[in-house]
């Protein structure tokens, strides 16, 4: 089962009142204050685990709380810190303000953590107020609270293709036929109800491909799967456009096509912004090739890189994933430049 998004609410420990407590030592007739500080209350800290794959955990249980301090005892005993709350997600994992819908954090690579809730500090004791002039302090600090907040988390996929296309275009058998990846492949619409990754491998690169499930009208309204999944072509540096030609009308074809650019136009503009390959596919269920070249002029007059083929038997793969690798290969290196270039003061 696939989760991306739920909303939860996280309690950071409060901290341990400090004790308020007196030398009560033989021979010792005017024993000083001895009472000792409270702990620190817990951290609940969020880590993005690459072996995380969903946001299922959180389904079920809506709340958690990190372990609260100990108190301040006598004779100068401190109380123990409360444990972290250590909470594994996926990476590409946002997370909001549930009420404001500000972003709070975006753990991107593994092993980035994000401190959601820090623990309350705990209260000194009565020892700690001790002074020269100030010699038997008969009060203690409580502890404070930990931080608390209500949380709207989304997992937005981190691949470096993203495929769509309408139902049935083919994005799971090419998918499947390149990386590992197994999604369930049937000859009806909706088969994929959950996006599915894979890493397919180009000479000696390698490059993390999804399967986006299939778009229809409307679906940036919600209509079919909706925007429950377009908002995961928003982190891929290419979109690998499927269609399907195997009835090759070039005024349907184009009306379909039409429907996917208007979709992602209508979530988010900036997203035709990114490469786009148009991979004309099940060229095998053609009796005659001629129809292709009527396609391919007309993506080819929008500027648009073609590429015909058959994920079933493997026709034209190796073309495609040597050229879709090279284009990751140059967005990954644009990304670090821009990463490493100074910033304007």
């Amino acid at each position: 089962m696939f989760i991306d998004e739920v909303k939860l609410k996280i309690k950071a420990g409060h901290g341990g009142a400090g004790s308020v407590s007196f030398r009560r030592e033989i021979y010792v007739p005017r024993g000083g204050p001895d009472g000792g500080d409270g702990g620190k209350g817990g951290d609940v800290i969020f880590v993005a685990d690459q072996g995380e794959s969903t946001l299922l955990k959180f389904r079920y249980k809506k709340e958690f709380d990190a372990e609260n301090g100990g108190y301040g005892m006598g004779q100068d005993r401190h109380g123990t810190d409360g444990n972290t709350l250590l909470l594994p997600v996926p990476p590409g994992t946002m997370f909001k303000d549930a009420e404001t819908g500000a972003v709070l954090a975006d753990l991107t690579d593994h092993g980035q953590r994000w401190i959601a809730g820090k623990g309350g500090i705990g209260g000194k004791g009565n020892a700690f107020f001790k002074s020269a002039t100030f010699q038997a302090p008969r009060f203690a600090q409580p502890g404070m609270p930990g931080e608390e907040k209500s949380l709207h988390i989304e997992l937005k996929l981190l691949a470096d293709v993203g495929i769509i296309g309408l139902p049935n275009a083919g994005k799971s058998t090419l998918i499947s036929r390149l990386t590992a990846a197994k999604p369930k492949i049937a000859d009806y619409p909706f088969t994929t109800l959950s996006p599915k990754i894979g890493v397919v491998k180009s000479d000696d690169y390698s490059f993390v491909m999804a399967d986006m499930p299939g778009l229809i009208e409307g679906a940036h309204l919600g209509k079919g799967l909706g925007i429950q999944f377009l908002k995961h072509i928003e982190r891929t540096s290419v979109l690998c456009h499927l269609v399907d030609v195997s009835d090759p009308d070039v005024d349907r074809i184009g009306n379909d096509f039409a429907v996917i650019e208007r979709e992602i136009e209508a979530f988010d503009p900036a997203l035709l912004a990114k490469r786009q390959v148009v991979v004309l596919t099940k060229i095998d269920a053609l009796y005659e090739r001629e129809p292709l070249d009527a396609l391919r002029a007309m993506f080819e007059n929008r500027g648009f890189t073609i590429f015909a083929i058959s994920a079933v038997t493997g026709e034209n793969l190796p073309p495609l994933v040597r050229h879709l690798g090279a284009v990751v290969k140059q967005a990954r290196a644009a990304r670090v430049e821009a990463s490493s270039a100074p910033s304007e003061l």
